[in-house]
């Protein structure tokens, strides 16, 4: 068969690789259900992912900065939508199927509350006496019990595929079972086995570096528009550094803006190659020849170079310093802690001012069920609807007839 320079087979050649996943051999849904006359069981659970109220709602939370604090900085739902292009880029190159490493990209932060990080953090602080919360399993529950669209199941009845590769899409997660807020992926196993012990599907992975690779690159893009840091503070930074050189040498005529557009895209451009590189090599290396067989390889296949990871490991230190903890972010990082951890106390104690659905799931007498029931109502709010629901509780408002 032809390649390419790179080493990957050419672009119009569709054939599946014999390592890659086929919606045709599925094993199916939870809740069976007829297959679908236009769709692949794959494409179906992209469709439903999209379709599903979750993911409406990531176009209001916080990618770094929080959503109302300008139009042009990513979202939760602009970063997944980033994360899937590259994803299916990448599921093409190396001949996986692009609608599963599309729906895995997708859903991925479908359990990301309020606030990014910092929401995530206070959640946890707030449920640790109830079994804690993680975003990841958060996103497990959102499409396995949560999203409420279908009479006949709960969440979204997805493929036994997108659920191994969405929970599992970073690696083995069997030593995190012990971890109680890892019990609903535990219990959920037990009745439809998700080989937790075992490395997902070549589609998760892709998903997964293919997270890596958007977040460092938008990062990048939205702290110089913020005006954290500047291009020429990006300048002695292994990888971005010399990629902006070029394209300064490339163009000196050309204005910053475009500079720094031109440099991201260069630099996005640059982490794919690597990948499809040095995960052919790892493919080759290990004698990866069957699905099975990247179940049970030794090591993620879907990877960066040495070289890349040290270049990524320096740019990230500099991304630490100069932008996630930057006096500004911390700013707002503290007080969304404080507007959920309120929020939280409030509504533990007072469930019946929550609205009529969830009053009915926080008037538990069971301690932990009630917590959960106010971090699932938190943890599913958008930015901008936390900081109003906050006012709302925490600032009387008097309506004066004057």
């Amino acid at each position: 068969m032809p390649v390419t320079p790179s080493g990957s087979t050419p672009l119009t050649d569709r054939r599946l690789a014999l390592y890659a996943l086929d919606a045709a051999n599925t094993l199916g849904r939870r809740v069976p259900e007829p297959a679908s006359r236009t769709r692949t069981a794959f494409a179906r659970d992209r469709d439903r992912i999209i379709h599903s109220t979750a993911f409406r709602r990531l176009k209001e939370k916080t990618q770094v900065f929080v959503a109302h604090e300008g139009d042009h900085y990513r979202t939760r739902l602009t970063h997944s939508l980033e994360v899937a292009q590259i994803a299916r880029s990448l599921a093409h190159a190396l001949r996986l199927d692009t609608d599963l490493a599309e729906a895995v990209a997708l859903a991925h932060d479908l359990g990301h509350p309020p606030f990014g990080h910092a929401g995530e953090d206070e959640l946890q602080a707030c449920m640790e006496p109830w079994g804690g919360f993680d975003h990841n399993v958060q996103t497990f529950r959102v499409i396995t019990r949560l999203e409420e669209r279908y009479p006949e199941f709960l969440g979204l009845n997805l493929s036994w595929e997108t659920l191994e590769a969405v929970i599992k899409h970073n690696g083995p997660v069997d030593g995190m079972l012990d971890r109680p807020s890892w019990k609903p992926v535990a219990e959920f196993s037990k009745d439809w086995d998700l080989r937790l012990d075992s490395f997902a599907s070549l589609e998760a992975q892709v998903a997964a570096i293919a997270d890596d690779i958007a977040y460092n690159n938008h990062d990048v893009d939205d702290g110089v528009q913020a005006g954290l840091f500047t291009l020429e503070d990006l300048m002695e930074v292994p990888l971005i550094g010399p990629i902006l050189k070029g394209t300064r040498d490339d163009w000196p005529d050309l204005d910053a803006r475009m500079i720094r557009l031109e440099a991201v895209r260069r630099m996005i451009g640059a982490m794919i190659e690597d990948v499809l590189a040095e995960t052919e090599r790892r493919l080759k290396a290990d004698g990866i020849e069957t699905v099975e067989d990247v179940r049970t390889a030794r090591r993620m296949l879907v990877a960066f170079s040495p070289d890349m990871l040290a270049d990524l490991g320096a740019l990230r230190r500099f991304l630490f310093t100069r932008m996630y903890r930057h006096y500004r972010v911390n700013r707002t990082r503290s007080q969304a802690r404080r507007i959920l951890s309120e929020m939280f106390q409030l509504f533990l104690a007072e469930p019946d001012i929550l609205p009529p659905e969830w009053a009915e799931r926080a008037s538990s007498s069971d301690p932990a069920r009630r917590a959960r029931a106010v971090c699932d109502y938190i943890a599913g709010m958008t930015d901008r609807y936390a900081i109003e629901e906050h006012r709302k509780l925490f600032t009387l408002d008097l309506a004066l007839d004057l």
